[in-house]
């Protein structure tokens, strides 16, 4: 005899990542997915049909039960839902509870109570995230801050003993750090586009290798270092936000020049047959990334090396890379070495 086949509603509730449990206005258990069922030490078979009270063995800190503290069947008609709130299973784990008041029409008669539930160890790993973020930019931000205050007090104190040159020096050294902490600001701004997906985006068709070039040409200027471009004949122009697109390369070649030793050699081609678009290569003569890390570099606040930056170069890079449907790989450089390899996609004939 074939098994019954779950309902609609049961089906859609295990489907869900979270632990689901919904009761009728009776307080009687009618759904519940096998999340919920595990978290709360029961099954569907014996969950569904019993009073909630008896399925949600959930307690605080003082011994109460998440239904006497809520009384979600006693809520006033404006109430809508219960806000997220953590509770311990009988065993001592924490679970994160949030709730769903039904009501038949806004303002309306109470129906029912759906209750979600999601393990605590998630928002335990995101508290830690945030506090290492935190302390990573209060880092990054206390470094130039400390030099620009430094500077500007020494000026404040001695500047009848200061020669123009000496000022001049002081000054210069403020700029630089307040240009290294507006840098900052603003990766910190396109992380948290990135993450939010609120990245504006305005790509249109442009020629890549000028803009490559210009780039190439800019940090030239402010370095020893030999900086190597080749340019391949007839690339097609490409789909981009012309200053997305010169971020992501200017974070490259600076990247080759802070953590390689020799040369850097920046190229563009074409993509494969089977793509259209172009591959931006960026090589340096530095030791390279070992295969089980490369991965890591696309991290927030990842400083392989001994070299300084921010630790967000790499991550904006990827994201502003994808976002624009492209692809980012990271290589070995055939004389040494990294090579990271941009793919690009080629405008659309018609845009």
């Amino acid at each position: 005899m074939a098994e019954p086949q779950p309902s609609g509603l049961q089906f859609f509730a295990d489907a869900h990542p979270d632990g689901v449990v919904g009761a009728d206005i009776t307080g009687t258990v009618t759904v519940i997915n096998e999340t919920a069922a595990r978290m709360l030490r029961s099954s569907v078979g014996e969950a569904v049909g019993a009073p909630l009270g008896e399925v949600l063995t959930l307690q605080d800190s003082h011994g109460r039960t998440w239904l006497e503290h809520n009384r979600p069947f006693d809520s006033i008609n404006i109430r809508t839902g219960i806000p997220e709130q953590a509770w311990q299973l009988p065993d001592g784990t924490e679970v994160l509870v949030t709730a769903r008041l039904v009501r038949r029409e806004p303002l309306g008669e109470l129906l029912g109570v759906g209750v979600g539930l999601r393990n605590g160890r998630g928002r335990a790993r995101l508290d830690r995230e945030r506090s290492d973020l935190v302390a990573t930019v209060a880092h990054e931000l206390r470094s130039p801050l400390t030099g620009v205050k430094g500077f500007v007090q020494a000026m404040l104190n001695r500047w009848d003993k200061l020669n123009d040159e000496q000022k001049k020096l002081m000054l210069t050294t403020v700029n630089v750090d307040a240009d290294r902490l507006s840098r900052l600001i603003a990766e910190l701004l396109d992380v948290a586009r990135i993450d939010t997906g609120r990245l504006s985006l305005y790509p249109r068709p442009v020629d890549g290798a000028v803009l490559v070039s210009r780039v190439v040409e800019s940090v030239r200027a402010g370095t020893a270092r030999t900086i190597e471009y080749d340019v391949a004949e007839d690339l097609p122009e490409i789909s981009a936000d012309p200053d997305k697109f010169t971020q992501v390369v200017t974070n490259l070649v600076e990247n080759a020049v802070r953590h390689g030793d020799g040369t850097v050699r920046v190229g563009l081609s074409p993509r494969s047959p089977e793509a259209d678009g172009v591959v931006l290569t960026v090589d340096d003569e530095g030791d390279g990334i070992a295969p089980e890390i490369r991965r890591r570099i696309f991290t927030k606040f990842w400083t392989g090396g001994v070299s300084g930056g921010s630790g967000l170069g790499m991550y904006i890079v990827h994201g502003l890379t994808r976002a624009h449907g492209g692809d980012v790989e990271i290589d070995d450089a055939p004389g040494g070495g990294a090579r990271v390899l941009v793919s690009w996609p080629a405008a659309e004939p018609d845009a």
